[in-house]
C-alpha cells in the first residue's frame, strides 16, 4: 500500500494558500491510490520545539540528559516519517522574505539524524517529492521584489542538494491580492497565476502518484 507523507508549515490553520495547493496535489495522488495511506505533520498546529535542535546536535553517544535523549528521539521520529513514505508533499509559505521558522526548525532537527545528515549517499536520494510554496506578492524577474525570496532557493538546497530528492516545485504568487487593497490592480494577473499554479499542482499530483517525474 503506497504512502504519502505530507508536511504543512503554515501558521494559518484555516485558509492557508500553501495548504490549498497541497490539497490539490494530495487529491490527485489519492485519486490514483484510493487505498493509499497519507501520513501528516502540521508544524503550525504542532511546532517543533526551538531548543530541540541544539540538544540533539550536541548529544553525546552515551550519558545523555533527558532533554538530549528526547531531542534525539524526536529527530529519529522525523526521519522515520520521511523514510517510511513512498513520496513526499511539503507545503511551505514565504514569511517576511524568508523560510517559515517552523519549517527551518523542523529541517534543523531532522538533519541531526544520521540518516538525514549531509553526506555522499543520502538515505532519501531519488525519492519523489513536491514542494508547494506561496508568496503574498510577486518576486519574478523585473519586479520590485526580484531577489527578495530567500526561502525557495534555501529549500531547494536542502531538498535537492542535501537530501537529493527528485523534486517538483509549485510556486504561487500574489496570494495577498484580494486582501491587501494596494494590490487590487493586479487582480487579473493574480487570477491567471493562481489558475496556472493549480493546473501545475494537478499535473505534479498525477506524476507523484505514478512515482515518476513529469516531463515539464
Amino acid at each position: 500500500m503506497p504512502t504519502l507523507f505530507r508536511l504543512d508549515a503554515s501558521i494559518r490553520l484555516e485558509g492557508s494558500h500553501s495548504s490549498r495547493i497541497a490539497d490539490i496535489v494530495e487529491s490527485e495522488w489519492r485519486a490514483q491510490h484510493p487505498d493509499g495511506e497519507v501520513a501528516t505533520r502540521h508544524l503550525g498546529r504542532d511546532p517543533i520545539p526551538a531548543d530541540a535542535w541544539p540538544h540533539a546536535a550536541y548529544a553525546p553517544p552515551t550519558g545523555r540528559s533527558t532533554q538530549q535523549q528526547g531531542a534525539v528521539d524526536l529527530a529519529a521520529e522525523l526521519a522515520d516519517e520521511l523514510l517510511a513514505a513512498d513520496v513526499l508533499l511539503l507545503a511551505v509559505p514565504l514569511y517576511n522574505f524568508g523560510v517559515s521558522q517552523h519549517f527551518k526548525t523542523w529541517t534543523d532537527l531532522a538533519l541531526t539524524d544520521p540518516r538525514l545528515a549531509p553526506g555522499d549517499s543520502p538515505s532519501l536520494a531519488g525519492k519523489r517529492a513536491v514542494l508547494a510554496t506561496v508568496r503574498g506578492g510577486a518576486y519574478g524577474a523585473g519586479t520590485p521584489r526580484e531577489g527578495w525570496d530567500h526561502a525557495t532557493p534555501w529549500m531547494r538546497r536542502i531538498l535537492e542538494d542535501v537530501w537529493n530528492l527528485d523534486l517538483d516545485v509549485v510556486e504561487t504568487e500574489f496570494t495577498l491580492v484580494g486582501m491587501n487593497p494596494a494590490l487590487d490592480e493586479f487582480s487579473d494577473v493574480a487570477a491567471r497565476m493562481h489558475a496556472e499554479a493549480e493546473d501545475l499542482a494537478r499535473e505534479y499530483g498525477r506524476s507523484l502518484a505514478k512515482g515518476a517525474r513529469t516531463a515539464a
